[in-house]
């Protein structure tokens, strides 16, 4: 009996704390699925850019900055093709404009670095500078009051948003040579 209740509590446990992952944790609301599709993007390529730090091997980094370079313009595409549109009106302007304009100068700075070596003089640190970039970003669209948290607010359905950002990611990363999460 003691087991059955031990594996009962433990199930329990598991399920309260999937639960909590789940929500915010400013409201304890639930995110949903555009921004929580978004964030996941977000935590990977934060991710990449830490396990980036710790690579040696030049053949092992230019794989990984591939798997970030491509993560990176399937979501600014998706985001640009799809989110920031359907939420001018529901965010400031200024944040969405802000928005466009990082995009464009991290698309800018990963073409840079598609062009170069890892052996070349700056990659390392043009790597470490784009992932300072992106974090101050993701910073931006996530901080409350930023474009997360003001497209929440608003009417727009993010739930059917985050279906429509689901399917045109798959297609995206299908059409790149990527795999979709």
């Amino acid at each position: 009996m003691a087991a059955t209740t031990h594996a009962s509590r433990s199930k329990a446990a598991k399920k309260a704390a999937k639960t909590r992952a789940r929500r915010t944790r400013r409201t304890g609301q639930r995110d949903p699925l555009a921004v929580k599709l978004l964030k996941q993007d977000h935590r990977e390529v934060e991710g990449w850019f830490d396990e980036y730090e710790q690579l040696d091997a030049d053949r092992e980094k230019l794989e990984l900055f591939q798997k970030i370079a491509l993560a990176l313009k399937v979501h600014t595409q998706i985001e640009e093709e799809i989110f920031y549109p359907e939420e001018r009106g529901e965010v400031e302007d200024d944040l969405l404009d802000e928005a466009y304009v990082e995009h464009q100068s991290a698309k800018t700075m990963i073409a840079e670095i598609e062009a170069m070596k890892p052996s070349d003089e700056f990659y390392d640190a043009k790597v470490k500078v784009l992932g300072e970039y992106i974090k101050h970003h993701v910073k931006e669209e996530e901080q409350p009051g930023g474009v997360f948290a003001q497209a929440k607010k608003g009417d727009e359905d993010l739930d059917a948003m985050g279906e429509r950002l689901k399917a045109r990611k798959q297609e995206l990363m299908a059409k790149m040579g990527g795999k979709s999460n």
